[in-house]
């Protein structure tokens, strides 16, 4: 590991706050991150700088903010392995860009890729709900069908039973890269060889893998990949929809209004360019800026973005620092007595992130207690009723490390639940 997570400590201010006496233990990463200060200063810069807004004014402050902003995108194109940024769409987060996706394909049926009555799409069951729900909801309002992967007991994808579910009519792949329950990291290439075999399409949620893993989409070979900025150190309200520049081309927008249009006259209008055709009206900015990073226009230092900092890290580096967390949290949480955890064994098989619940303890009370020391982790459905449900639980707790976290922390979360269950008040 080229980087040491004490050192990375003094970025990010809020970890110095106390919490009832208790230092802050940040573990609920997977549901967000925290902000270092070089992307608050970028925030801050924009605001200061260049505040004014994109691809309409010919003043020095509006085509200073469109070269940030177009610089970003370019910028979030390298990070991932996109071929330009005409394949980067800047949306508000996961949610938003899975569907945008399920609006493009179904609700516009003037679509060159639109879906019709019959076709198929499928899912598997460690969906988050923002890729399942949508896809839900489309098939119930245009007649198509929708199909779920199962799991193996070791909560790993069936792969045997998912290439059973192709077919002649299935269109499109929805697959978690990464699922913010059992941290499975999904066999994401071998998904796409069997979609394309089949003439669909494959979808890929990026939330949970691409902070946490090195992520080259054409390596992948997937035609769409989502993903927020908020889960890797950037801003709310700012996240990515990557889309094959030639499938982008095919589809409809969803959204209509400013900037998105190439003309309009009273008997129609024409679409902008890509990637701009998908983002209607006015965008984050700032935060579009502060996620991908770029160059001042005229002092040409350096405004670095979320996807700078993780750069410099290295995510390699970023996955064997996780990996070296889960296995101390998986092996000291082992000797806590009536504790289960879910996921795969094989912690090569999972991202940064475990899942856990302690036999007859309410996992909503433990999280709440742990609180009460300075323990930050996520407890409850983690928005995936369905998988729940088939593991046979209401809720759980999430333990959710990244860049910053220690083993110390780590070895006062695992400590701080064998000492609440022994006072069984939960």
């Amino acid at each position: 590991m080229s980087f040491d997570p004490r050192s990375l400590r003094k970025d990010f201010a809020i970890l110095e706050r106390p919490l009832d006496g208790h230092p802050v233990c940040y573990l609920d990463n997977a549901a967000t991150t925290q902000r270092p200060r070089q992307v608050l200063e970028t925030l801050v810069s924009f605001y200061t700088r260049w505040n004014a807004n994109i691809h309409r004014s010919p003043h020095r402050l509006g085509r200073g903010a469109t070269d940030l902003y177009e610089q970003a995108h370019r910028s979030a194109a390298k990070f991932i392995g996109a071929k330009s940024e005409r394949e980067i769409v800047f949306v508000r987060n996961t949610t938003e860009a899975l569907n945008l996706v399920a609006a493009c394909f179904i609700d516009r049926p003037d679509g060159a890729r639109s879906l019709r009555p019959g076709d198929e799409v499928i899912v598997t069951l460690m969906e988050h709900h923002s890729n399942f729900v949508p896809w839900q909801a489309a098939c119930a309002r245009r007649g198509l069908t929708l199909r779920v992967a199962g799991l193996n007991r070791d909560g790993t994808l069936d792969m045997p039973a998912f290439r059973n579910l192709l077919g002649t009519r299935t269109r499109l792949v929805c697959c978690t890269h990464v699922s913010n329950v059992l941290g499975a990291i999904n066999p994401a290439r071998e998904i796409a060889d069997c979609a394309h075999a089949a003439g669909a399409l494959l979808l890929l949620d990026g939330a949970q893998s691409v902070p946490h893993l090195p992520v080259d989409v054409r390596s992948l070979d997937c035609d769409f990949l989502a993903f927020s900025g908020h889960k890797m150190l950037g801003p709310f309200g700012i996240g990515v929809l990557y889309g094959r520049q030639e499938l982008l081309e095919q589809m409809s927008p969803f959204l209509y209004g400013g900037d998105m249009i190439r003309s309009v006259t009273l008997a129609g209008s024409t679409w902008n360019d890509l990637p701009w055709k998908f983002e209607a009206g006015t965008p984050d900015i700032a935060a579009g800026v502060a996620l991908g990073g770029a160059f001042d226009p005229e002092s040409r230092e350096r405004l670095p973005g979320a996807m700078d900092y993780l750069s410099s890290l290295g995510m390699a580096e970023i996955r064997a620092h996780e990996l070296d967390l889960i296995e101390a949290f998986l092996s000291g949480i082992g000797t806590v007595p009536g504790i289960r955890t879910y996921g795969p064994e094989n912690t090569r098989l999972r991202s940064g992130l475990v899942s856990f619940n302690a036999e007859g303890a309410d996992p909503f009370l433990l999280a709440e207690l742990l609180d009460r020391r300075g323990i930050s982790v996520r407890a409850g459905s983690l928005c995936a009723y369905p998988l729940l449900s088939a593991l046979g639980e209401t809720g759980m707790i999430r333990f959710s490390p990244y860049v910053y976290n220690t083993r110390e922390e780590v070895a006062r979360l695992v400590e701080s639940v064998r000492e609440i269950l022994a006072c069984e008040i939960v």
